[in-house]
């Protein structure tokens, strides 16, 4: 699907549960696997002319569990495993911070999601128009994210995705949201949008 100018729509991701393995509050980096497929849809959105950005809550970091400088190594990590597959992203964001967490990251911050504050600063300084676009995740935070703003949520059942799709029940689809196996599914059916 394009944007109101003509471009392919932004897909956004969440990252734990959806583009990698679910791991509480992942601490090593020999921790961060692929789930299957997820790297040959990603590539498969690039070739498209997709921009694919993840926005991820590391709100672990705010509980102290790991620091921000992970939180970064763990991007530039992912990035690595995703260009061994001929695949990349154009923007990688993260949230650090959460309302119970230690200070300074205390904070309701506007980029946690299901706040847009990481949608918002991709589509300034990725030059994205968002209407049209997708948000790919497995909890309902990932999925309200952006709503306001013209994403369509699609849930993926890994992850957290099964819990969440029993949460949610009649009233995700209602609202427009579509349900898949995995992200390889997602990305398939994003790709025949016009």
């Amino acid at each position: 699907m394009k944007t109101a100018d003509g471009r392919p729509a932004p897909i956004f991701l969440d990252r734990d549960g959806t583009l990698i393995e679910e791991v509480d509050f992942l601490s090593s980096l020999k921790e961060m696997r692929l789930l299957p497929g997820a790297a040959a849809a990603v590539r498969a959105a690039n070739r498209a002319g997709h921009p694919v950005i993840v926005v991820t809550n590391q709100s672990g970091v705010a509980r102290g569990y790991f620091s921000e400088a992970f939180v970064q190594e763990s991007g530039a990590h992912l990035r690595g495993l995703l260009g061994a597959a001929k695949a990349h992203l154009d923007g990688y964001y993260y949230c650090p911070y959460h309302p119970d967490g230690l200070p300074p990251y205390n904070l309701n911050h506007p980029d946690r999601k299901p706040g847009a504050g990481m949608i918002l600063r991709a589509r300034k300084e990725l030059g994205l128009n968002l209407g049209g676009g997708w948000i790919i995740g497995d909890r309902p935070s990932d999925l309200d994210t952006g709503a306001e703003h013209g994403l369509v949520p699609l849930l993926v059942r890994t992850g957290y995705g099964q819990e969440t799709e029993k949460r949610l029940g009649g009233d995700f689809h209602r609202r427009g949201g579509r349900v898949f196996d995995a992200l390889a599914d997602a990305v398939r059916w994003v790709l025949t949008k016009k």
